[in-house]
């Protein structure tokens, strides 16, 4: 259990982080540290012009197409060169014995030789996203992610001169609940990628990141909360990390917007008549403030304005369960993020749900995604000024589709539209390495969906 520990300040947080990891120099010390190590990297944040690939990510084919030779072979005949390769399908430390993953490696580089392919990356899956890992509530469990899944992760991706991202961490209510242990678990995190961040540098691992998400429990949720891990870890170790920007994970934010104080007066009052409250569902945060509100509801008259003061100050001690109604955007996330996104996963959505759905007729004819608005949207981001504290932009980004496989699709529906998904973005992205300002210039001046 998480022990509740009084807020810190900036100094004495990293302070605590470089501690609990045994790092044996003062936050100042790191800090220099940091703009040492800094200034001898060769990915430039002066970079405006990002080298383009389109990329696919080989869980479309886990518990199907499971040996190297054969996804390698399926990929490089939809005419993709780079591929992501899931730690869904096969590759996976935890479930895996190292003579395996060794031999897998072995395979992996054998088949993307003798077929023209390239492991641009290595990312995790199912397995890993469905535990607290890296803010698991014991500490045991929080090492054992890092020593026995990332790292061995990253050795992978060593292995295969491929880049890596991850996601394996989540915060339990109980986490949620509490704004210290909240604190206290979000720079444990921190911390932990700060770590992972400089073992990928020692690897030479080109680039190391986490993925976005889009609820309160799984951060970086909102696009200040990316800004501020991205800043955090980079300022503890001093070198780069990153943000995977996925165009499907904005579908929950706005679920979790604050309300307007006449917003809950309306709620309390529908409550109190009986006159069908469901109709205007709020979000309000932590369990006291839905305590709270179960008292206001109750009441009326004098009170009123006191009990949604005591809302508006448990609001404030919540600021972590709240997000703006811009963070459900995909196009906002990848014009103020995507210059520090090195991979972008690809899905269409209807803005709903996140549900890796490839890009045909169908599917794009009510989804939210636009190829062409995509790239013009990372375009954006280039042309922004550089934040300080940020890493430095990426020189490359690989547009990776990442679609779902149903369990119960044939296999020539999964490479129906995996097929047609290639066919959609190989219009935009005509050849791997293209520039971003010479994609742009290829745009058609309309939005469209095909």
């Amino acid at each position: 259990m998480v022990t509740p520990v009084v807020p810190m300040g900036m100094a004495q947080v990293f302070g605590y982080v470089l501690k609990h990891h045994m790092r044996a120099y003062s936050f100042q010390a790191a800090a220099q540290n940091a703009a040492k190590k800094a200034s001898g990297l060769k990915m430039t944040d002066m970079a405006t012009d990002p080298r383009i690939f389109l990329s696919i990510d080989n869980c479309f084919a886990s518990k199907r197409w499971t040996r190297p030779s054969e996804w390698i072979r399926l990929i490089r005949s939809m005419g993709v060169r780079f591929i992501e390769a899931s730690a869904d399908n096969e590759c996976d430390p935890l479930y895996c014995s190292k003579e395996y993953l060794s031999d897998w490696i072995r395979e992996v580089n054998e088949a993307s030789l003798a077929h023209g392919a390239q492991i641009a990356n290595v990312y995790s899956g199912h397995g890993t996203y469905s535990t607290l890992g890296l803010t698991h509530t014991d500490p045991r469990n929080r090492e054992h992610m890092l020593r026995n899944w990332l790292k061995p992760m990253a050795d992978i991706a060593s292995g295969l001169s491929a880049g890596i991202g991850f996601y394996c961490h989540a915060f339990a209510d109980a986490v949620l609940q509490d704004p210290a242990a909240y604190t206290e678990m979000e720079h444990e995190l921190y911390g932990s990628l700060a770590e992972m961040a400089e073992y990928c540098a020692e690897l030479g691992i080109p680039a190391s990141g986490v993925e976005q998400m889009y609820s309160p429990h799984q951060i970086p949720w909102t696009v200040k909360g990316a800004e501020k891990l991205l800043k955090s870890v980079q300022a503890i170790c001093g070198r780069p990390f990153y943000l995977t920007i996925d165009t499907g994970h904005q579908t929950g934010q706005r679920r979790f917007l604050k309300p307007s104080c006449d917003q809950i007066k309306e709620f309390a009052r529908r409550i109190r008549t009986g006159q069908g409250a469901q109709s205007l569902p709020l979000w309000l945060g932590s369990s006291s403030a839905y305590r709270l509100f179960d008292e206001l509801a109750a009441e009326s008259g004098a009170s009123e304005d006191e009990r949604i003061e005591q809302l508006l100050q448990d609001f404030d001690r919540h600021p972590h369960l709240f997000a703006e109604y811009e963070d459900g955007d995909p196009y906002i996330w990848l014009e103020t993020l995507g210059s520090y996104s090195p991979i972008v996963h690809l899905q269409q959505t209807d803005g709903f749900a996140s549900a890796h759905r490839p890009f045909n007729a169908e599917n794009n004819g009510k989804g939210i995604i636009d190829g062409a608005e995509v790239l013009r949207a990372i375009a954006r981001a280039y042309g922004r000024e550089h934040a300080d504290g940020l890493p430095p932009r990426c020189a490359e980004v690989y547009l990776t589709l990442e679609i779902f496989a149903g369990t119960s699709q044939t296999n020539q529906a999964v490479l129906r539209g995996m097929r047609s998904s290639v066919d959609y973005w190989r219009k935009l992205v005509p050849q791997d390495g293209m520039n971003l300002s010479e994609l742009i210039s290829l745009l058609p001046n309309r939005r469209e969906f095909e």
